[in-house]
């Protein structure tokens, strides 16, 4: 397959957000892994503020602020998500205390410590999980947390192809071990971790865009970059399938030191 080594970066964003739109999450997860995550994280009141970094359309955005207090804020590169987002929350009643706004992670319109909470479902490898670690911290106040999921090994030694994909797609993967060490040296103490289980890939992700493709390709019917780029996400689902017990997400929640 020609495009077993390309990386998601490399195609069109345009394309990306388009076929990510259609979808009610944009990366693995669930409302209870999310519901788990926060379930780590104390002291939230009505007077809270919530960073939520790569927020897409909301799918965990809303979760959060259906069993959290305080106010959130969901930022993405991707005006079309935000004004989904936006959408969902007004559809749900919570327009008041959540909003989406259009900004990049690595350049965000924050004050230092204006946050309790920075969360960061699936997004966070498109800056590198160190970096983000250590250039969000400023906007969080003492004290506050970061909530995240990361693609990370579960094993020490992996198959060629698996290995392989990820260095292609995400050089920044690594074991577990090694991302709650990169957590303490970038200023956290580590609270929790713990892996997604299969089906927030598996229900909640690939299975939902295999009807999406066909409408996608069909809508670009004779457009190569669309039919490479939905080639690339059948070949991660097979990896995925193929491989699922040496990598997957995990959730690391930290609070600032």
């Amino acid at each position: 397959m020609e495009n077993n080594n390309k990386s998601i970066h490399e195609f069109d964003l345009n394309l990306i957000c388009e076929y990510f739109l259609g979808l009610k999450r944009q990366g693995p997860g669930s409302p209870e892994v999310t519901v788990k995550a926060l379930s780590f994280i104390e002291g939230l009141s009505k007077n809270s503020s919530i960073l939520d970094i790569g927020c897409g359309t909301g799918g965990q955005t809303i979760i959060v602020a259906q069993n959290a207090p305080g106010k959130i804020i969901g930022v993405d590169l991707f005006p079309a998500f935000v004004e989904k987002f936006n959408e969902n929350a007004k559809v749900l009643g919570l327009q008041e205390r959540v909003e989406g706004v259009v900004g990049s992670m690595d350049d965000l319109p924050f004050n230092d410590e204006e946050f309790d909470v920075i969360w960061c479902e699936g997004a966070i490898y498109n800056i590198g999980f160190q970096r983000g670690l250590m250039e969000w911290r400023r906007f969080l106040k003492k004290g506050g947390y970061i909530a995240a999921t990361e693609a990370s090994w579960f094993t020490e030694e992996r198959p060629e192809e698996i290995e392989k994909f990820w260095k292609d797609a995400y050089p920044g993967i690594d074991t577990i071990a090694n991302k709650v060490n990169q957590m303490q040296k970038a200023g956290y103490v580590p609270v929790a971790v713990f892996t997604l289980p299969e089906n927030c890939w598996i229900d909640n992700f690939y299975v939902p865009q295999t009807a999406l493709q066909e409408d996608f390709l069909k809508k670009h019917s004779g457009n190569q970059a669309a039919e490479r780029f939905v080639a690339y996400q059948r070949y991660e689902a097979e990896l995925y399938y193929k491989y699922k017990k040496y990598y997957g997400y995990a959730f690391y929640i930290g609070r600032k030191i």
